[in-house]
């Protein structure tokens, strides 16, 4: 409907920088990490050697496990 044309007008314009704010922290973001991020460890966390999710190398292998694991 026509009464509804300026608010649609400025809640584009709205939406429109805010998406661009967006795009722009996510580019300066990316950036600085890649820029100036430190290469994350093998386990961050630091949770036990013998949980099954840091038994396999990061990136994973096609066929993760030869044998089913067994849990306990």
């Amino acid at each position: 409907a026509l009464q509804f044309t300026d608010y649609n007008f400025w809640i584009s314009i709205g939406a429109f920088w805010f998406g661009l704010s967006q795009v722009i922290f996510l580019v300066v973001a990316v950036l600085c990490a890649m820029k100036k991020g430190e290469k994350a460890p093998a386990n961050p966390w630091e949770a036990p050697e013998t949980d099954l999710e840091w038994t396999v190398p990061s990136p994973a292998p096609f066929h993760t496990f030869d044998t089913p694991p067994v849990i306990k």
